[in-house]
């Protein structure tokens, strides 16, 4: 480089470019036939992962919501909706170009939510908004005294038009606007970690339509249609070395690229009035009755999920590789699988099979997974995840120490110990862990049922799982 006598050499600037739909990456958007609520790293690397791998994936785009922050959209709206798709294969990585959000919008702008749902080319309203986005009374009903949903409530009945903030609410709101418009049928489609969660979203919104408006829920049965899915595929946090993997390997800038393992499994029942993607010819499994599978993955990968966030972070592990290659670790998910598998309604040889291969998906050296994210939400998680087997196991005159060690852990959780305390219910959090050791242990079995809270031969296991614990700390 030539210079002048006495100065530095110029440094030229260099611009990289960045992942970008209008720069001509990947496919050019869809038409939206789907809404999404939440726009979180799962979805994106499954319902949008399966809709970027349909044949026909150039007729069907998804507008994808947020949750109430921002960020996301704030971060993909530049990039056209555009992301990478990292699958940490144990050998190495492969990275891929998601093309199937067609939209990317804030929670705030519900405008736009309002008019995607007044569409006639609408056919998919899907969610995912975690086990308590749903904000169930015990008995599964909508709690209309959550004073957030009260305030949803409360518009809606002044304006149909109005701003919410819930999931159930924005539901409502859609099939709302879906009705005035008379555009006709669509299948709402959860994609979240509950059994018949078809079902439950259908009577959460079923219960604020009926307080919303009388006759909505008349027209809700004629109109719309309540799917059930299984998802299950491992979708760590993404951190700034991944952002720098994409940049060495594709040589552009991703903003908010997600990681994923390469396993994925979906399996769906339920109607599609309007149609649907051809999601089977990308891997989804379409079934009469998901129950089975959905047991299975709750129980399973799940439950073993908890009981590493919660007992893993007790014993110093941050990740679930890390905590799945301690022995102690091991012995108590292999524990728990041995009682959970009694009361899943699948041949021995797969259940087999199913563990075999988590084992191997918890051991990937390449999926950094964050046990403090898997223990968010424990009071939404353990009532599905541990308590069906825990009763079973009383049912058959067995005594379930795994399963009770899962709820040790998640008592010392809630009393500090390991991964910090994050819940859906903060304040019942704090409530169950208050008095001592023993008084947690029975708050917590109330809070799964009375059944369990009178059950002494369960008192006693989870504070013996508790002992356990604390002296292998």
């Amino acid at each position: 480089m030539a210079t002048t006598p006495g100065r530095s050499p110029r440094k030229v600037a260099v611009t990289i470019p960045t992942l970008s739909r209008a720069a001509g990456h990947g496919r050019p958007a869809a038409p939206v036939r789907i809404v999404h609520v939440g726009l979180g790293n799962f979805v994106r690397a499954h319902l949008a992962w399966y809709t970027e791998h349909a044949p026909d994936a150039d007729d069907w785009g998804i507008a994808a919501f947020t949750g109430r922050s921002p960020a996301a959209a704030d971060l993909l709206a530049p990039q056209g909706g555009l992301y990478t798709l990292i699958t940490r294969e144990p050998e190495g990585d492969r990275f891929e170009v998601i093309s199937s959000l067609s939209a990317v919008h804030p929670s705030a702008d519900h405008a736009a939510w309002l008019e995607y749902w007044r569409s006639p080319e609408l056919a998919v309203g899907a969610l995912t908004s975690t086990e308590g986005g749903y904000l169930r009374r015990s008995d599964g009903g909508l709690n209309l005294e959550l004073p957030e949903v009260a305030a949803d409530l409360a518009a809606l009945r002044e304006d149909p038009l109005a701003p919410v903030s819930t999931a159930p609410a924005k539901l409502v709101a859609g099939m709302l606007a879906r009705r005035a418009a008379g555009a006709g049928a669509l299948t709402v489609l959860p994609c979240d970690n509950l059994p018949a969660s078809g079902a439950v979203a259908s009577r959460v919104v079923d219960d604020l339509a009926a307080a919303v408006d009388p006759s909505l829920p008349e027209w809700i049965a004629a109109t719309i249609a309540f799917a059930t899915s299984m998802v299950d595929r491992i979708t760590p946090g993404v951190t700034d070395p991944d952002r720098e993997a994409v940049l060495a390997a594709t040589g552009l800038v991703d903003a908010s690229p997600v990681q994923t393992e390469p396993f994925t499994e979906w399996v769906v029942a339920g109607d599609f009035p309007a149609g649907r993607p051809q999601w089977e010819a990308a891997g989804a499994r379409f079934v009469t009755d998901v129950t089975p599978f959905e047991h299975r993955k709750l129980a399973l990968l799940n439950g073993a999920h908890s009981l590493l966030a919660y007992a893993g972070t007790i014993v110093g592990h941050q990740t679930v590789a890390e905590a799945i290659n301690d022995p102690r670790c091991r012995a108590w998910v292999n524990q728990w699988w041995d009682e959970a598998v009694q009361h899943l309604p699948l041949p021995a040889e797969e259940l087999a099979a199913y563990r075999e291969a988590l084992l191997a998906r918890f051991e990937n050296p390449r999926m950094r997974d964050a046990l403090s994210r898997i223990a968010a939400d424990g009071s939404a998680k353990l009532p599905i995840r541990i308590a069906p087997t825990i009763r079973a196991q009383r049912a058959d005159g067995r005594v379930p120490t795994g399963a009770c060690r899962v709820l040790a852990a998640w008592v010392l959780h809630l009393r500090g110990y390991g991964a910090p305390v994050k819940d859906v219910q903060p304040a019942l959090a704090a409530q169950l862990a208050e008095g001592s050791l023993a008084d947690s242990i029975v708050n917590v079995l109330a809070y799964l049922g009375d059944d369990l809270a009178s059950d002494h031969i369960i008192r006693d296991a989870v504070a013996a799982g508790a002992d356990e614990l604390l002296h292998a700390i």
